[in-house]
């Protein structure tokens, strides 16, 4: 029996595709420029964004971190949310490396900040108060159930920025999840947008990296900026021409681990001992928890469930996500579901 590994999208191994690419790729120095596979990758990441250029980085955590770093000085303030990616996961990195003052504000179910709330954030030229200076997005929204925030509300939350004097960042990981969700181009979600990073090694199954793109002003000085933090990649087009099979053969594909993200949450909605957290999936997340006459936590449960070859990820004391992708086909779903009824 094989082992269906639900513990997150960054899981996933490269296609033979993608490997195959990467061992014909052209390369260059990629510093000095000269690396053909990565401009190509970045003109096509750009393309698909609707931004004038991009830039290949190895994380999306250093993404969003150079993001950051172009848009606000040491001092300046970002409104962000207080479940999103860049305040809980990325390490600090902005006050540590920035010394950029985080602002979170209460993500609301849906993933989304209240527009009013970011508003009134906003701070008034006054020598006590930071600057304010960036507004930060995620979509979709890891920690409140992979859920979607939808085209008019990315493009209402780009003019309130603007209308302060704010830029406007977009923590697009799963940009394209959140695309075919909404079945509109991800460009869409992020026209308001001043930045975007978006990640080929999660649902894209590209083994390392991300992309940031902006304009082509914005593009030169998060050049600098991925060289000051280490981020400067000499042959990268070997791990680019991946990048390029994923945009090309893995974005289209997305609904189907939608669908089986669905499958899964309907399956496991009917056991007893099992709830769905945040309501059926919109993407590719489902987040389930333990009901409380179940005598173990889902610590307990998830080393369980390995003996039954499925892997979870334990997100709270009671609460996991498992996350469909590539390689999960639909009878490691019920595999999956399978699973949780033996251990419940």
């Amino acid at each position: 029996m094989a082992i269906v590994d639900l513990r997150s999208d960054t899981v996933t191994l490269p296609t033979p595709a993608m490997r195959k690419a990467m061992a014909d790729a052209a390369v260059g120095d990629d510093v000095f420029g000269e690396d053909p596979t990565v401009i190509a990758l970045q003109k096509k990441a750009a393309n698909l964004m609707g931004k004038e250029d991009g830039l290949f980085v190895p994380s999306g955590t250093m993404g969003n971190l150079i993001a950051v770093l172009v848009h606000c000085g040491r001092g300046d303030e970002v409104i962000l949310g207080n479940l999103s990616h860049t305040f809980l996961f990325e390490g600090g990195g902005i006050a540590a490396l920035g010394g950029v003052h985080p602002f979170p504000l209460p993500n609301q179910a849906d993933g989304s900040l209240d527009l009013s709330q970011v508003q009134n954030s906003i701070r008034a030229d006054d020598p006590h108060y930071p600057k304010s200076r960036l507004l930060v997005l995620e979509n979709t929204h890891n920690r409140c159930g992979g859920t979607v925030l939808g085209a008019d509300y990315m493009a209402e939350a780009g003019k309130v920025a603007h209308s302060s004097g704010l830029q406007f960042h977009v923590d697009g990981a799963r940009i394209f999840n959140a695309a075919a969700a909404l079945g509109v181009p991800a460009k869409e979600l992020v026209k308001e947008a001043d930045s975007v990073t978006f990640c080929l090694s999660k649902a894209l199954c590209a083994p390392v990296g991300s992309v940031l793109c902006g304009s082509a002003e914005f593009i030169y000085h998060a050049r600098r900026i991925r060289k000051q933090l280490g981020g400067g990649m000499r042959q990268a087009g070997v791990l680019a021409a991946a990048g390029l099979v994923a945009l090309d053969e893995m974005v289209e594909r997305l609904s189907e681990d939608h669908a089986r993200a669905k499958k899964l949450a309907q399956g496991l909605a009917t056991l007893p001992g099992l709830a769905l957290s945040f309501g059926m999936p919109q993407s590719n997340m489902v987040f389930v928890h333990l009901e409380p006459d179940v005598p173990f936590s889902a610590a307990q449960a998830a080393k369980k469930l390995l003996q039954h070859q499925v892997k979870v990820g334990v997100v709270a004391d009671r609460r996991f996500r498992l996350v469909t992708h590539y390689w999960v086909s639909d009878e490691g779903v019920d595999q999956a579901i399978e699973a949780f009824r033996a251990i419940l």
